[in-house]
């Protein structure tokens, strides 16, 4: 399969679209699952970095965004492309060798990928947080709420998910729940690798943590292949 023909997965009343990027090139390799930024999209080809990962290749479309298809009305959470993310998960670890995949996030999909790291350790082998739009997200304690409408979206990404995402809560205690979620369930040492430049408070914080690598980009793709 192509990034033009995607496989559409089904998620509470949203179609996923999963686009298979490349075939494995060795069976023996598990696949890497790209979770892209706030307002983006999975890429159409295979980034030049991805060279040397020899799994499978897929990147998903979070709802509201690429091809996958536009809630009524909002409603956007990182919990909800978290959802996303793991119907994504359940998709390719059939097709991995071990029943593993690694997770390669940028922007806000960095912050998805360090969640679903923590949800489904014993699934996750590796979770890459790279620099992209919707990184830093939203305050990190609370706000006084706020309320808009805005005219329905006719095509991706949904102006809702920008709103909503954009600002999306990120409180330092919650994020590190899922490290160490992360930690405690993997068999690795240190499942989560920071390669990003820009660190707001949040990822700052996950920085520290004992259990994370703070590596370049092609440190993390040899240590999770």
């Amino acid at each position: 399969m192509t990034a033009s023909t995607p496989t559409m997965l089904r998620h509470n009343k949203v179609d996923l679209a999963l686009h298979h990027l490349r075939d494995a090139t060795n069976p023996a390799a598990r696949p890497i699952l790209l979770l892209h930024g706030l307002g983006d999209h999975a890429p159409a080809t295979v980034p030049d970095w991805a060279d040397s990962w020899t799994g499978i290749v897929a990147g998903l479309d979070f709802t509201g965004h690429g091809a996958s298809s536009i809630p009524s009305g909002g409603g956007y959470t990182a919990e909800l492309l978290l959802g996303d993310a793991d119907a994504a998960l359940a998709a390719l670890v059939e097709q991995s060798p071990d029943g593993k995949i690694s997770v390669l996030g940028r922007g806000l999909g960095a912050y998805i990928a360090l969640q679903l790291a923590g949800a489904r350790s014993a699934q996750v082998h590796g979770a890459i947080v790279l620099d992209g739009p919707g990184l830093a997200g939203g305050p990190t304690g609370p706000t006084s709420q706020s309320f808009f409408s805005l005219p329905p979206a006719t095509q991706t990404p949904d102006p809702y998910a920008l709103v909503e995402l954009g600002r999306d809560l990120r409180p330092p205690d919650y994020v590190r729940s899922f490290v160490q979620l992360a930690i405690a369930g993997s068999d690795l040492d240190e499942p989560i690798a920071v390669c990003s430049v820009f660190r707001p408070d949040w990822l700052a914080e996950v920085a520290g943590e004992p259990g994370v690598m703070d590596v370049p980009l092609a440190e993390a793709l040899a240590a999770y292949l």
